[in-house]
């Protein structure tokens, strides 16, 4: 029965224009992430995948792309990350694979006067393409707190604060852990966010950020000059953007950086 079913996915189109990228969007798949203090951690992935579409196909063959994943199920990991790219190829038959994981990674964070236990949540991206040569990247998400430096230096009592995001993407050559980029991203605020606070640890985390206010240009700066570091690094993008308590928008600042054919940033 199975040789008699159409494929209307392998048959010829007519309109001769070639896809850059489809595939599907959407699946929710268990993952294991190294962990810097507990070795791995298990987490709940949002996968996407794709391939290359020649313009003489109709469409690809969706199912294809789960049968792949479902292939993983010990897990999906940094370290068989190209390999998942390649098995997309060759079974979609593609010259180009893509793939992006998108995850809560959970560190556990002492409060920094009660020294109280909690767990905070930074989202997190693995994403790689693979053509003639590979490509990965990973992003990490980071809550921060900023103090605006104008209103501190105008105002009698007091300064407008908020939180903000820091998003970091980088390329690298070597083994970067998730927990470092966290912290570098940390002390480049005004303040750092936490998911459990006693009343004296409000006291001490108001008062550090009142003491170091920072626009969002000063913390891509801070958060760049420190990346630039890392010999391991070979690209980075650092977006940052504050959530304004006083205005009807946001604040938004963004670098980007590589390093050219003698290991200097440009």
């Amino acid at each position: 029965m199975k040789d008699t079913l159409k494929d209307v996915q392998s048959e010829p189109d007519e309109r001769m224009l070639e896809i850059q990228k489809v595939g599907i969007k959407g699946i929710r798949y268990p993952i294991y992430v190294l962990d810097k203090l507990n070795k791995y951690q298990h987490t709940i992935a949002t996968i996407e995948i794709g391939v290359d579409l020649p313009h003489h196909f109709k469409g690809t063959h969706m199912s294809r792309f789960i049968e792949i994943i479902n292939s993983y199920r010990k897990g999906i990991a940094v370290k068989n990350f190209k390999e998942i790219l390649s098995a997309i190829k060759t079974k979609l038959h593609a010259k180009s694979s893509h793939l992006t994981i998108e995850f809560p990674y959970f560190i556990e964070k002492k409060a920094p006067v009660s020294k109280s236990k909690s767990l905070m949540s930074y989202n997190c991206v693995f994403s790689g393409t693979l053509g003639e040569n590979f490509d990965f990247f990973l992003e990490v998400n980071v809550p921060v707190t900023t103090v605006c430096p104008c209103s501190k230096s105008i105002s009698k009592e007091g300064a407008h604060n908020q939180r903000g995001n820091v998003k970091v993407k980088i390329r690298f050559d070597g083994f970067i852990w998730i927990e470092d980029i966290v912290e570098l991203i940390e002390t480049s605020a005004s303040c750092d966010i936490y998911a459990i606070l006693k009343r004296a640890d409000e006291k001490y985390v108001t008062e550090k950020a009142f003491a170091n206010p920072m626009f969002v240009e000063d913390v891509v700066r801070e958060v760049a000059l420190k990346l630039m570091e890392d010999k391991k690094i070979i690209w980075f993008s650092v977006e940052a953007e504050n959530f304004e308590s006083i205005h009807n928008h946001n604040a938004y600042a963004y670098i980007e950086r590589r390093r050219d054919g003698i290991g200097r940033f440009v």
